[in-house]
Formats: structure tokens, sequence, C-alpha cells
């Protein structure tokens, strides 16, 4: 009787032991190229009518944090709205679903990035632009992850992180409103603006 109870248990161990094994949660993976950059989130959007971007971050190179008591105010950045346009920087563009540089739009933004070196005097700003499929919520994570991997290019070529600043729009301003791939694949870019210092 002895040797049959204690089998039994110790097969309810070993049942027990297996399902907690087995149940164990296995961690969750992206594709992250890129670290995030460090500093203050201050949304602002362009326009009263305009959406609320997601998020715009200051980039800069990661420093050790400071004790609160320590820290001092942190550096105004300029609103989206004091960005314009520069006809010599070239909008990059993206797989459905997808963030990483594709080997055409990184000759694209080796232009970009030498006429940033030329005009050392101007602040950068990346938005991060999605095709209206999916999620406002996923749309504005991709949009972000979109512009770091931009903001990361630029800067693995010379340019200074100082000088970037990102932002998502998510799927909010299509440059293109037809419902086709040919249209989507317009939405889905890293758009650059620039401000003088």
């Amino acid at each position: 009787m002895l040797s049959r109870c204690s089998h039994v248990m110790f097969a309810l161990l070993l049942v027990v032991g297996v399902v907690l094994v087995g149940c164990a949660k296995r961690p969750a993976t992206t594709q992250a190229a890129a670290p995030a950059p460090t500093g203050q989130a201050a949304a602002t959007p362009s326009a009263p009518q305009a959406p609320a971007p997601a998020q715009m971050q200051p980039a800069s190179p990661a420093t050790p944090a400071a004790p609160p008591a320590a820290t001092a105010a942190p550096t105004a950045r300029p609103a989206p709205s004091e960005f314009t346009s520069v006809a010599d920087l070239k909008d990059i563009h993206f797989d459905f679903d997808k963030y990483d540089i594709r080997p055409g739009d990184a000759k694209t933004l080796d232009g970009n990035a030498g006429w940033l070196k030329s005009n050392p005097n101007h602040l950068v700003l990346i938005e991060g632009h999605c095709d209206e499929r999916g999620t406002n919520e996923y749309n504005l994570a991709l949009g972000e992850r979109r512009a770091k991997s931009t903001m990361n290019y630029l800067v693995s070529q010379g340019v200074q992180a100082s000088r970037i600043t990102i932002i998502s729009y998510g799927e909010e301003r299509p440059a293109c409103s037809q419902k086709t791939e040919e249209c989507w694949a317009q939405n889905r870019r890293a758009h650059l603006l620039v401000k003088p210092r």
C-alpha cells in the first residue's frame, strides 16, 4: 500500500512539475533595431484642427540619468509647426508593417545626410507616417519606429543626434487618400522638415 501511495504521489508531483514548466511564459520579442532616444516627451499639435501626434521626443545620445533634485529644466524644443519642408530633403518609404530602411531609401537618406551636414545650422524634425490599415495606437507606435530608424540612420551617417526631433502621426496625415496599394505605399513614409537654429 505504501509503495502504491508513493507511486501516485510521485506521478502527481511529476504532472504538477510538467504543467509548471510547460506554462512558463516566453518573453515578448520585437524586431527593434534602434534604441529609443532619451529626453522629455512633449506632444504638441501643429494646429488646433490637426490631430495630436503620439509623441515628440528630442533625440540625444544616451546619458546617465541625474537625480531629480539635480536635473535642470529641459531644453524647450520647437513646435512641429515651426519646421518647414526643403526640396533637397526627400521622403523615404517603408514596406507594409515594417520600419527597416530599404536599400534604395538608404541612398535617399545618404543624400539627406549630406545636405544636413552641409547645413549644420538647421534642426531636423522627422515625421513617421503609416497607411490607414491597423489601429490608431498600432500605427502611432509604428510611425514612431519609422522615425527612429530614420533618425538612427542619419546619426550613423554623421548627423548630430542633438539636432533631431522625432514625431509620429500614425495614419492621421496621409499623403494620398485613395484605398489602393499604390496610395498606401505613399503614406508609409518618413518626412523630414527643418528649422534654422
